[in-house]
């Protein structure tokens, strides 16, 4: 035997065939496992129960409320943008990923790969092509799940008419396969819809008996009397007749014959019950989809109930999108691994457009204002990576030179200081104000905010220590302050440099 230290007291002791390398927890050593098993069926409880495969849950899809549902949560991911991230990745193969995504209906894969949420799991079909010297996706389509099936090992296979049980086994980079929650247990996943099913179900049913209960009582009774003595056939006749009256409200009867009208009364709350029933199946059903039923059928609520169960829903398209990112960045990864030896690969992100730019654009004008007095601004290059621009983004601003003057291009620095009229600013006060001047107003109230200046390490940091020491002013107030202090810190450094 050989022992195993965990820590200084307890030790574990391991067989001498025994690695640590090996799976020990496998299907074929369990205590449920069964020696003719050529595929794993799938666990689904509702499947199993009903005796059916997938395509059970594709015949939900016909009621409204999860149409609905399923349309809303396929819409927050694809409202999203998307864009390839180049990062480390040569150029050469990173515009190559760029253009093959730009020939791609991305949208039209990132749908049928969320289908996965719906079933459990989808698969897509890819076909590869010859272009110039590459080989590459010509076309990507999702097949039905119920062609496939996973062999006790959790690998895909293929149900053919020659292997309609067990299936044939499918060849590598040829279809992308797409999971919910799957587990070594289940690798089918989990299937969402699976929680619609006894809810639908009821559902109808209860539709159902609501029509039958509508029909019975949702008209007034038609009673007919006729004398004592009448004959078989006569009150044969008069039901007829009525019968025909609750169609057409019209009736001939005998004189010595009454019809009166009575109203099912009393049958209102008797009727809610089945209003009820198909409301909760309905709340069920957002509930399961959706993670939360506010947005479709609350009555009245909060604002802070309503941000709540929103935060829910964009919990969820985050968990989409993560889906979706991973199945398009292993697609990336066979392109790299069938035309390229090594390299950093370029990264398939989804974001929210909006949100990128508005933070950012916030940050960089500040930043920019704060430059501008310097004589400093934002390089294209800090452009590209914040916002994730490539070069065919920019356009050089043609500008006219001055007379006697070189054209400028966009890149170089302009040699003429009236170009940045705050530079040209602190130069003439360079040359108007003294020393003594100067020294005082380092001295004053400028000098703790230039301290404090030296001490930080961003703007950022810079704003957060001012709105600290000076909380009664505005951010606008200590912008102006701020600026003030840099231009008379650039004074400064100027009147120093000219003494040396």
């Amino acid at each position: 035997m050989k022992k195993l230290w965990i820590n200084e007291r307890e030790y574990i002791l391991l067989s001498e065939k025994a690695s640590l390398s090996e799976e020990l927890a496998t299907r074929k050593r369990s205590i449920d496992y069964y020696g003719l098993l050529l595929y794993l069926p799938n666990p689904d409880p509702v499947l199993k129960k009903l005796g059916k495969d997938i395509f059970a849950y594709k015949e939900l899809l016909g009621d409204a409320r999860i149409s609905g549902c399923v349309g809303s949560r396929k819409a927050g991911v694809l409202s999203l943008e998307w864009d390839i991230d180049r990062g480390k990745a040569k150029s050469r193969q990173a515009k190559l990923i760029i253009d093959l995504f730009k020939n791609l209906d991305v949208h039209q894969i990132i749908s049928e790969a969320l289908d996965a949420v719906l079933y459990g799991y989808a698969v897509l079909e890819i076909v590869w092509e010859k272009t110039g010297p590459y080989i590459l996706p010509a076309k990507i389509q999702a097949k039905p799940q119920r062609w496939f099936v996973f062999d006790p090992e959790g690998n895909l296979r293929l149900r053919t008419i020659d292997n309609p049980i067990e299936g044939e086994p499918l060849p590598e980079y040829k279809f992308l396969l797409v999971q919910y929650n799957a587990t070594y247990e289940n690798p089918y996943g989990e299937p969402t819809l699976s929680k619609c099913f006894w809810p639908v179900t009821f559902k109808r049913g209860g539709l159902k008996f609501w029509v039958m209960f509508s029909e019975k009582y949702g008209m007034p009774y038609l009673i007919g009397k006729h004398p004592r003595g009448t004959s078989k056939e006569e009150t044969e006749r008069l039901a007829d007749i009525l019968e025909q009256m609750v169609q057409d409200a019209v009736a001939v009867i005998p004189d010595d014959s009454s019809v009166e009208i009575m109203e099912a009364g009393g049958k209102s709350a008797s009727s809610a019950v089945y209003r009820e029933l198909l409301e909760y199946c309905d709340q069920e059903i957002t509930i399961a989809l959706l993670g939360q039923n506010l947005t479709t059928e609350v009555k009245g609520g909060s604002y802070a109930a309503t941000q709540s169960h929103m935060q829910v829903r964009k919990d969820l398209i985050d968990r989409d999108k993560k889906l979706i990112e991973g199945t398009f960045n292993r697609l990336i990864k066979w392109i790299y691994e069938l035309n390229f030896a090594d390299g950093e690969m370029p990264q398939f992100t989804m974001y929210e457009e909006e949100d990128v730019d508005k933070d950012l654009a916030e940050r960089d004008e500040k930043l920019g204002n704060v430059l501008q007095l310097s004589g400093l601004k934002l390089s294209k290059q800090y452009f590209q990576k914040a916002y994730g621009l490539e070069e065919e983004d920019f356009e050089e601003q043609q500008t006219t030179p001055a007379p006697n003057q070189p054209n400028q291009q966009f890149s170089e620095p302009p040699s003429d200081k009236s170009t940045f009229p705050d530079q040209q600013a602190i130069d003439d006060a360079a040359d108007t104000l003294s020393p003594e001047e100067l020294q005082k107003q380092m001295e004053g109230v400028l000098k703790p905010i230039i301290d404090l200046i030296n001490e930080s390490k961003d703007y950022n940091q810079v704003m957060e220590k001012l709105i600290q020491t000076y909380p009664d002013m505005d951010t606008k107030t200590i912008e102006d302050m701020l600026a003030r202090a840099i231009f008379v810190s650039e004074l400064w450094g100027m009147l120093n440099a000219s003494k040396n």
